[in-house]
């Protein structure tokens, strides 16, 4: 089967991912203020908190966002700690709790944020996640891709380009961070039903992007007998393909990885990554607004699963055009 044709969900699809599914507004209690407000028919102010609003993915989520608020006329704040800092996360939203109606928000730790998010849903407000699930908690519904599952498919990927053997190196931006854990879980799951592959090690690059070069070159240097990259997100996976480029090494060293920044998109494009996934992160902002506004309107919502889609130089063209 052609790497084109594993294509999968990569147009939003309502399914229920967890038990929280089908959450109604009748069976929750909404704060009195907020009840005052819908009456009233005053704009309601909605805040998205993002785990590293200084990441290269994060516009890509504003820009959803920003559009969420134009078509359902609601305020909607794009918030968040730069870099992964789970305290500040915590205390930005935290200053908000007399302010906001609603709370959309991708965990940087989900141990973290969990008693969080169950106090503002015990203060009446009205929670969901998106890009990162914290399941544990009592959030309403989550938007975003099933992050162990787009691990496997990247394993999957991997271990088709590499032709079923080589030794595997795994690249993150933040080792620690929930979503590099549930991605990093479904990559080796695929990776370690390969008897032919051997996942060499994890790479926690940080998240500047010079440093992230230089880790991805140290860590080749220190082991030539690496034949495949596989990085979890959107900014270890350029790096990545860059060191291929600039080495001359396309046909000794595949790169899998996440996401459509143009540099990854031009990488593809040149054959330096042989696929990347997507996620529609423009979609998931949007979502994160839209099943908040949905809710206090009265209707049911559920868990919003953006998909996977995988891009090889057989149909990058596609993004590109955009």
């Amino acid at each position: 089967m052609k790497l084109r044709h594993v294509i999968l969900a990569a147009a939003l699809s309502l399914l229920p991912l967890s038990a929280h599914a089908g959450a109604k507004l009748a069976d929750f209690a909404l704060a009195d203020r907020i009840k005052a407000k819908i009456a009233a028919g005053e704009p309601l102010d909605i805040y998205v908190s993002y785990h590293d609003v200084s990441n290269e993915f994060a516009p890509f989520m504003k820009a959803g966002v920003e559009r969420a608020a134009k078509e359902d006329k609601v305020g909607a704040q794009f918030i968040g700690p730069v870099g992964a800092d789970a305290d500040g996360q915590i205390s930005e939203i935290e200053t908000l709790m007399g302010k906001m109606d609603g709370l959309a928000i991708s965990s940087v730790s989900t141990d973290a944020l969990a008693p969080l998010i169950d106090r503002v849903i015990a203060a009446g407000i009205p929670v969901v996640t998106f890009n990162t699930d914290n399941p544990e908690s009592k959030r309403l519904a989550f938007a975003g891709q099933d992050l162990v599952q787009s691990g496997r498919e990247a394993g999957k990927l991997m271990a088709k380009v590499l032709g079923g053997k080589g030794k595997v190196m795994i690249t993150t931006i933040d080792a620690a961070a929930q979503w590099s854990l549930d991605r990093e879980k479904g990559a080796r799951e695929a990776l370690t039903a390969e008897p032919g592959i051997e996942v060499v090690s994890t790479l926690n690059t940080g998240t500047d992007p010079q440093k992230i070069y230089a880790a991805i070159e140290n860590a080749m240097l220190a082991n030539p007998a690496i034949s495949g990259v596989l990085s979890l997100e959107c900014c270890s996976t350029p790096a990545a393909g860059t060191w291929v480029e600039r080495n001359n090494a396309a046909d000794k060293v595949k790169v899998v990885g996440f996401d459509l920044l143009d540099q990854t998109v031009q990488l593809v494009q040149d054959g330096n990554v042989e696929a990347t996934i997507d996620q529609a992160p423009e979609k998931q902002g949007f979502a994160a607004v839209d099943l908040i506004v949905q809710f206090l309107k009265g209707q049911p919502i559920e868990n919003l699963d953006t998909g996977v889609g995988v891009y090889t130089k057989e149909n990058i063209a596609e993004v590109a055009k955009k």
